[in-house]
Formats: C-alpha cells, sequence, structure tokens
C-alpha cells in the first residue's frame, strides 16, 4: 500500500493499536501462480515479532504456505469517509474539498511455521480463549478429551515470524490541525458507528504531531 511520509506509523504506534486488534485478512501466494488466497481469521498478538492463529485443516491455505510460506496479514480498523467540505483549503468554498477516507491499516510481512503438535494446539487455544472471552475460563484443553481436545485435529496452527512491518495511519496529518480539530468535531457530531475510532486516531495523531 501507498505509505506517504506523513502517514507513517512508528514502531511504538502501530504495535499499541494492534495489541487491541483480534480479526485481520491472511494472504498467501496462490500455488502455481494462481490467485492469491485471502483468509478473514482472527489472531493473537501478544506484543514482540510474532503472531498466531489458527485455520480449519481443510482450509486451502495450507497449500499455499507449503509452497510459499512467506505471507502478510493485513489489518485495518477506525476507517470514516470524510466528505469534502469538511476539509476545503483555506480560503477556499467549502463545495471544493476533496473527500477522503480515514484509516489505519497494519501489514505484517513474515514467514509462517505450521503448528500441528497437539498438546501445542490445546496450550495455544487456552491462551486464545483466555483472550477472547475471559469473563467465561474454561478449564485447560487436554488432547483426546471432552469437550474440546477431540476436536485439535481439525484444526492447525500459524506462527508467523514478522520481519517487515508496514504501517499507515491515514488522518490528514498533512494538514492543519485546525482542520484535524474541526474535522473531529464533525465526526464527534455524525456519530456513525466508526466514526468514534476515527477520531480517536485523528485526535491521537494530532496531539502527537504538537508534542514532536
Amino acid at each position: 500500500m501507498l505509505i506517504n511520509p506523513w502517514d507513517q506509523g512508528g514502531d511504538q504506534e502501530w504495535r499499541a493499536w494492534l495489541a487491541n486488534r483480534d480479526f485481520g485478512l491472511l494472504a498467501a501466494n496462490g500455488p502455481d501462480g494462481a490467485s492469491p488466497i485471502l483468509v478473514p481469521t482472527p489472531f493473537l498478538y501478544e506484543g514482540g515479532d510474532e503472531v498466531l492463529l489458527h485455520l480449519a485443516r481443510p482450509n486451502p491455505v495450507w497449500q499455499a504456505v507449503e509452497a510459499n510460506p512467506r505471507l502478510t496479514l493485513a489489518v485495518t480498523d477506525d476507517y470514516a469517509f470524510i466528505p469534502g467540505p469538511w476539509r476545503p483549503p483555506a480560503d477556499t468554498p467549502p463545495a471544493d474539498g476533496v473527500p477522503t477516507s480515514y484509516y489505519a491499516s497494519v501489514h505484517l510481512v513474515g514467514t509462517a511455521t505450521v503448528i500441528d503438535d497437539p498438546a501445542q494446539k490445546a496450550a495455544l487455544l487456552d491462551r486464545q480463549l483466555s483472550r477472547f472471552q475471559p469473563e467465561t475460563p474454561i478449564a485447560p484443553i487436554v488432547p483426546g478429551r471432552p469437550p474440546f481436545g477431540r476436536m485439535l485435529s481439525a484444526i492447525r496452527w500459524l506462527r508467523l515470524e514478522v520481519t517487515e512491518v508496514r504501517a499507515k495511519f491515514k488522518y490528514d496529518d498533512k494538514k492543519d490541525v485546525t482542520l484535524q480539530t474541526a474535522v473531529a468535531e464533525r465526526l464527534a457530531a455524525r456519530g456513525r458507528p466508526l466514526d468514534p475510532g476515527a477520531r480517536v486516531q485523528l485526535l491521537r495523531r494530532r496531539d502527537a504531531r504538537a508534542d514532536r
């Protein structure tokens, strides 16, 4: 993806943002030159330089991983459409403003390792469930035992060792902070479902500019 200098996300920035996300799009090169395989999937990120996720054994992505373990996990959130009249250049009629989209997107590129050992899969599921449903803790999963231990053969885990990160936070950082503040107020007033998240990122980026 295109990342202009003013949209570039820093190392600490993308890590903090990703720590609160758990769903993305896994991309693998199709075997034998076929179209890329895209898999919407939950994932587990606990800091550091690895991401963990599991998929059903019949998923066609496994064939692609065996052919080329170089994968990308793309995570995009905090999106909002910004109408042109909200962001006209100075001394320009609002109708001449150019619309845009705000969003944050982090692409994690790395090498995948397949995990198929039952004990390892059980331990990873325990970690994922404690993250995804902390309000309903379960007993540790034991391979071969109900209710979940007998289902382990139906899945495989994937560990993505991240070697490259492309992080983009597109929130009008090239514009004047006055415009960013005005757009934030309009987002609060509009109140669409995704507007609060975009507004948080917009104000965070605005304030970070002031601190530099």
